[in-house]
């Protein structure tokens, strides 16, 4: 590791091999759009698991970031009016990607080309604006990530 952790307030999901990072002010949604990308994930034959709920320490490695859990929450995941559930989860992860929640009536419908989130350590993750309430989040985050990797110089 090249960078000591910062604890921050996000949630890290890994799907297949891609670390997705939910990030946005508290009671953005985060939490039920990231549980809803691992269940459709799986219901698509895909592994999904839970890195981060809430709290994720970020730390530097190489020229990625690497999300870990604290000990505390780990495998926990709070489910807005639902209470708090335990998943399956992963120790650490390399995230890949950011993801904002945005509220579809009132977001720009084109967001800004190349948008990137600045993370820990100088590091900057491609930023994917995702409207609450998407019926199928990871399938719409697929689409934006590869629409952007046709589109890449």
């Amino acid at each position: 590791m090249s960078g000591g952790e910062i604890n921050i307030h996000a949630t890290a999901i890994v799907v297949g091999t891609t670390g997705l990072l939910f990030v946005g002010p508290s009671g953005a949604g985060k939490s039920a759009l990231a549980f809803a990308c691992m269940n459709e994930a799986r219901a698509l034959g895909r592994f999904a698991a839970l890195v981060a709920d809430d709290r994720v320490l970020v730390s530097r490695f190489g020229e990625h970031l690497l999300a870990r859990c604290p000990p505390p929450i780990a495998g926990l995941i709070e489910l807005r009016h639902g209470g708090i559930a335990k998943v399956e989860r992963l120790p650490s992860a390399l995230m890949h990607v950011a993801i904002s929640p945005v509220d579809g009536a009132t977001a720009e419908r084109l967001p800004p080309e190349g948008e990137q989130f600045s993370a820990a350590h100088g590091l900057a993750l491609p930023l994917v604006r995702l409207p609450l309430g998407m019926p199928a989040p990871f399938s719409f985050i697929e689409a934006v990530m590869t629409a952007a990797q046709k589109t890449a110089p």
